[in-house]
């Protein structure tokens, strides 16, 4: 990852705090090699601790810097045996993992999260199932199964629009798809598995938050101040720290956090995804990683989401959370079409240039539309919520004329 600018950095933590006499230095393994296992591997080298990534290729973002790589996809049992052979503890980039396989190879001794965590978070029925379980505020939903058994007139006391969501994997918009009448509904019912999707009633909301947190061995939570997310076309653009919102909304928002990690008895760094507006607080998604929406405490806070998780996976004490400024914003650079006529390099090195500019670039190999390919984070001055975003605003526009969303 090129970083141009760093405002926090971590001292290098003494490994015998974390390795009681021990030969080897201790090793954390990630499943999985996009730009969240880079991250975690930047912030684990600042712990003086060594990494080894499991993905396609070591040409990978989390390959680049990581110690070690064991070349096969995130998925495949062969290369998930050797990572654990490799590693103390093993953590995840994204939760689309196998957890009964991982579980028959005796990874569940080795995983931070625990697998018994993950095993309610991995899709979206399940997780949508744990939500209502615990009573906590969010859109009703059902399955496709559930809307086939359907009579006419159930259908026709449906609300639309009503959005589908895929039951697994989607991510950045995809696997999205807003229903606007009754005749689409039955047209998609009628073209899908019974297991691909699920639909949720439309939420009109005034806002969408994110509040980004870990949980270590002793149960004691750390929580980074909840943001808002701006999206285009349903794919985060930037993001604001903190939000503006209300000391009972806040507070609620923390509550449901506790709730959901000390119910699954979580170790690590989580995130939790609202929608806010006339119905309230509701919980959209829960994250079970590091998060694109806290990738702004790298320079925002002494210490980032991803020092947090290798604490925690690494059993250190993990610091307690401090904004170093009034507010930050992060902004994706998102890939743009093949004709866009600066070259990246070119659009790199502008927006370096770019007064107290934090960029941070993955490296990946290929510029797809859309595809996240860094984030450019920068601390605010501004004494008020107001002023933070009146600045936000003006940097946002400088940032754009160089690399603006590709949806715009």
């Amino acid at each position: 990852m090129l970083r141009i600018k760093n405002s926090n950095k971590i001292s290098i933590c003494i490994l015998k705090e974390i390795i009681n006499n021990q030969d080897k230095p201790y090793t954390i393994g990630i499943i999985g090699g996009g730009q969240l296992a880079l991250m975690l591997t930047e912030a684990a080298k600042e712990r003086g601790i060594k990494v080894c990534v499991q993905t396609k290729s070591r040409n990978d973002p989390g390959g680049i810097k990581a110690d070690s790589v064991i070349e096969a996809d995130a998925l495949q049992i062969k290369g998930n045996k050797k990572l654990i052979q490799q590693s103390e503890k093993i953590i995840f980039e994204n939760e689309w993992i196998k957890v009964d396989k991982l579980k028959q190879i005796g990874a569940k001794n080795f995983s931070i999260p625990s697998l018994d965590s993950l095993s309610p978070l991995v899709d979206r029925i399940s997780q949508k199932k744990f939500i209502d379980r615990l009573n906590l505020p969010s859109p009703k939903w059902t399955t496709i199964q559930e809307l086939k058994k359907f009579k006419n007139k159930n259908i026709d006391n449906l609300k639309f629009p009503l959005m589908a969501k895929t039951f697994k994997g989607g991510y950045d918009g995809k696997g999205n798809k807003k229903i606007k009448s009754k005749e689409e509904l039955e047209l998609f019912i009628s073209q899908s598995s019974t297991e691909e999707w699920i639909v949720e009633e439309w939420v009109e909301f005034e806002k969408e938050l994110a509040l980004v947190g870990s949980r270590d061995i002793k149960g004691k939570i750390r929580l980074f101040p909840i943001v808002e997310t701006f999206q285009s076309n349903k794919v985060c653009h930037w993001v604001l720290s903190p939000a503006e919102i209300n000391h009972e909304i806040n507070l609620f928002a923390f509550n449901i956090f506790s709730s959901i990690v000390n119910e699954l008895d979580y170790l690590g760094v989580i995130c939790i995804e609202f929608f806010f507006g006339k119905s309230g607080l509701l919980v959209n998604e829960i994250a079970p990683r590091t998060h694109n929406s806290g990738h702004f405490s790298i320079e925002a806070c002494n210490s980032s989401q991803f020092d947090q998780h290798i604490c925690i996976s690494s059993g250190l004490n993990p610091p307690d959370i401090k904004m170093n400024c009034n507010g930050s914003l992060m902004i994706n650079l998102l890939g743009l079409r093949k004709n866009y006529p600066m070259k990246i390099e070119d659009r790199i090195n502008k927006l370096s240039e770019i007064s107290e500019a934090n960029v941070h670039w993955y490296n990946k190999s290929k510029e797809n539309f859309g595809r996240k390919m860094g984030h450019i984070t920068f601390l605010l001055k501004g004494t008020s919520q107001e002023k933070r975003l009146v600045e936000a605003e003006k940097i946002i526009e400088e940032v754009t004329l160089i690399w603006p969303s590709p949806h715009d």
